[in-house]
């Protein structure tokens, strides 16, 4: 009768360990046979019931008070954790609000998305590359959508080339809306976009004539810069005027077509810039240059232009290393394709297709065909129609590039320049070269390649064919 029972099994999972743990509890509560009579399933709990004593063979009672208190517990957590979570809710919704009210919306996602790329990064990543990702990732976007720091205009003066049309006019205008004293270039002083500017803007304005193939045109407007700039200096020079005469492969471009382009977007640029040197070390301004994608990218039939704004892009890099003990900061502007006034005239792009036509010698024009030349012509004019009619992403990169207090080496305003970029510099050459093929211009096979069609394939070719019979040119048909 004295013989101890067995405890009884708690059915509540945790109950027993409850149990042990505060058996094991040193000091704890009772001890002894009267804490032991208090977890048996009989004993004097059945005595206090007042239901008599238990048969030993009935299953024990389960411990209510126990079990009581473990669901009270989970229960008072359970609790506890949904409060936590609505105290978190409203944490981070008073946080979104004012960031969104002092940083602004940009700035407000580049931060949630860098949060969630952190949690993904200690998934995903070990510890130290995670670190790095997180790392490299929150300065890029942080220092792109951070609002820069301007320098206020004040009295400054600015040269900009090529304001007769497109960039460089509506640059003219809205620099002189910000109070700049504006020197605008001009081919014609009595064309639309001259009589336009001198419409619209302010006396502050002056218009100055000047082709940059013509070094007297370059030395007057130097002189002049120089005398009007004397009391306040020049502050930034904006290289924008360029020109692209012909759309066609560097084989079928004649060598002037390559002349005249590095003419003006190459030595008159590189003669402009060296000759307002002196008044832009002596003021740390800027030098801000329209080069092309099409001078980092082997565009199809795009070898003249180019080849002359990589060969400007590379000088600029080059004064950018060489001025900087100076304070002179130069940044290149990488634009997408703008519909500008050249883009727009459609007959200028005819008249040089049927110039091309007229001029090119015969046995070019029969190894790749005049169906070759039209099909480039077409495909380059259905890229033309498709360009961003709105110029303000060029004219804020140039404000941007003179007014920043740190501006950028690079700029790209446009569209779909990123992914290019990305290709170009990533993917293998073959995707590259296709898909600068499939964007700009597709491929189209010359006639003496194509099967079955009449073609010169050979030099032995070349001398046995008598020629086309007299008749009248293509351009007349």
């Amino acid at each position: 009768m004295n013989a101890r029972r067995k405890p009884a099994l708690c059915p509540v999972p945790g109950a027993q360990a409850a149990v042990s743990r505060r058996r094991a509890r040193p000091g704890g509560g009772s001890s002894g046979p009267v804490a032991q009579a208090s977890f048996e399933g009989g004993g004097a709990s059945d005595s206090r019931s007042g239901d008599g004593p238990r048969d030993p063979e009935a299953p024990p009672a389960p411990n209510r008070s126990v079990a009581t208190g473990s669901l009270g517990v989970r229960a008072r957590q359970g609790v506890c954790a949904r409060h936590l979570q609505r105290r978190k809710a409203s944490v981070y919704v008073t946080c979104a609000g004012v960031g969104r009210g002092c940083l602004g919306r940009p700035l407000l996602a580049a931060l949630a998305l860098l949060a969630a790329l952190d949690w993904l990064c200690q998934r995903l990543l070990p510890p130290l590359a995670a670190l790095a990702v997180l790392a490299a990732t929150g300065w890029i976007m942080l220092s792109r959508l951070a609002r820069p720091q301007r320098l206020p205009v004040a009295t400054r003066a600015v040269l900009i080339t090529g304001c007769d049309s497109g960039f460089g006019k509506a640059t003219a205008k809205k620099l002189d809306a910000l109070g700049f004293t504006v020197l605008a270039t001009v081919l014609d002083l009595n064309s639309p976009g001259a009589l336009e500017l001198r419409a619209c803007c302010s006396p502050r304005l002056k218009l100055l004539q000047m082709d940059l193939t013509k070094p007297a045109d370059i030395s007057r407007v130097l002189e002049f810069t120089k005398a009007h700039t004397a009391s306040t200096g020049l502050w930034g020079l904006v290289n924008n005027a360029g020109q692209n005469i012909l759309v066609a492969d560097a084989e079928l471009s004649p060598v002037s077509t390559f002349r005249s382009c590095m003419e003006v977007n190459f030595f008159g640029t590189l003669e402009v810039t060296k000759g307002l040197l002196p008044l832009l070390r002596h003021s740390s301004g800027r030098i801000v240059t329209v080069s092309s994608p099409a001078g980092d990218m082997p565009f199809p039939c795009l070898a003249a232009y180019g080849t002359s704004k990589a060969a400007v892009a590379l000088l600029m890099d080059t004064f950018s290393c060489e001025l900087l003990p100076w304070g002179v900061k130069v940044s290149v502007i990488q634009p997408a394709c703008f519909k500008t006034e050249a883009v727009k005239d459609m007959d200028q792009w005819e008249e040089r297709k049927r110039q091309l036509l007229a001029n090119l010698p015969r046995e070019l024009l029969q190894a790749y065909g005049e169906d070759y030349i039209e099909h480039l012509n077409g495909q380059f004019l259905h890229c033309l129609s498709q360009a961003l009619p709105d110029l303000s992403p060029v004219v804020d990169a140039i404000t941007d590039a003179l007014l920043a207090a740190q501006p950028r080496r690079r700029y790209y305003p446009g569209h779909g320049l990123g992914l290019m970029y990305f290709i170009h510099y990533y993917l293998p050459e073959g995707l590259r070269r296709r898909f600068l093929q499939s964007f700009f211009i597709s491929p189209y096979v010359p006639r003496a390649l194509r099967p079955g069609q009449p073609g010169l394939t050979s030099a032995r070719d070349v001398a046995q064919d008598p020629g086309p019979k007299p008749g009248p040119s293509p351009t007349a048909q």
